[in-house]
């Protein structure tokens, strides 16, 4: 597999749920310094956008549509999906 070594990506972020409500938006794009992972997309962007530091520091996540650990890598062009806790039976 190619790792991004260097430079800036351009990562789509999604929000779901009450998670687009604390973000104020549901979705985004957001440059971050590579190489990256899903934890440091996380953390761009509750510090870069308004009402998203209420997002917890560790939820779930999805990259590119995939369920995924938050020490997953991401490249430039992916998709980072931010998921509240679900609920039901």
């Amino acid at each position: 597999m190619d790792v991004d070594i260097g430079g800036t990506g351009t990562v789509r972020v999604c929000f779901f749920a009450r998670y687009a409500e604390l973000a104020g938006r549901g979705e985004g794009t957001l440059a971050v310094p590579l190489p990256a992972t899903v934890r440091d997309v996380v953390a761009r962007v509750r510090r870069e956008w308004p009402g998203a530091a209420a997002l917890p520091s560790e939820p779930l996540a999805a990259l590119n549509q995939r369920q995924t650990p938050l020490d997953a890598a991401v490249r430039d062009g992916d998709e980072v999906a931010l998921l509240p806790p679900f609920a039901g039976g």
